[in-house]
């Protein structure tokens, strides 16, 4: 289809777009002219009304607050009940389950999230286990007999010129 060819980035006074204006003055359709020129009817008529610049759009601090918006000391609150003691091992979702049993509901759990995440805490809230570091075995035998194990035949032991080795 002729109408599907790429119209150039920049659509400013062109040749094209006076040789549109012609050919719609002489009476021919929209469609032969966009097929005749190579762009999209809809870019055509696009170009032809467009839409009003948005005057002065209102910015994110600026606008008004939802009237469901917690005040600072219920956040307070949501705060200390997420770190209290008893819920220091759970989850948002599993506080927020919690709560209505103890006849509190401080917030939906999207809010509780939010507000975790902006005092800097949505990472992981279970106390992890941590092992030590795993320490290579070494022989400490310093002469036959000495150490014993149920893999000796297998066992490399190191002889004093680097390229022989022994086999236990």
């Amino acid at each position: 289809m002729p109408c599907m060819r790429r119209r150039p980035a920049v659509r400013g006074a062109t040749i094209l777009d006076g040789a549109f204006t012609a050919l719609i003055a002489l009476s021919v359709t929209a469609v032969m002219t966009c097929a005749l020129s190579g762009w999209s009817p809809a870019s055509q008529y696009r170009s032809a009304d467009p839409p009003a610049p948005k005057t002065n759009p209102v910015t994110q601090a600026e606008r008004a607050k939802p009237p469901s918006t917690l005040f600072e000391d219920e956040r307070a609150g949501v705060l200390a009940v997420t770190n209290s003691a008893q819920y220091a091992d759970l989850s948002i979702c599993q506080i927020w389950a919690r709560e209505p049993d103890a006849d509190r509901d401080h917030a939906s759990i999207s809010t509780m999230s939010r507000i975790a995440w902006a005092a800097g805490q949505t990472r992981e809230r279970r106390r992890l286990a941590t092992h030590p570091a795993k320490v290579k075995a070494e022989i400490l035998a310093t002469v036959p007999s000495q150490v014993w194990s149920c893999y000796a035949d297998i066992v490399i032991m190191p002889m004093l010129v680097s390229v022989a080795r022994f086999r236990a």
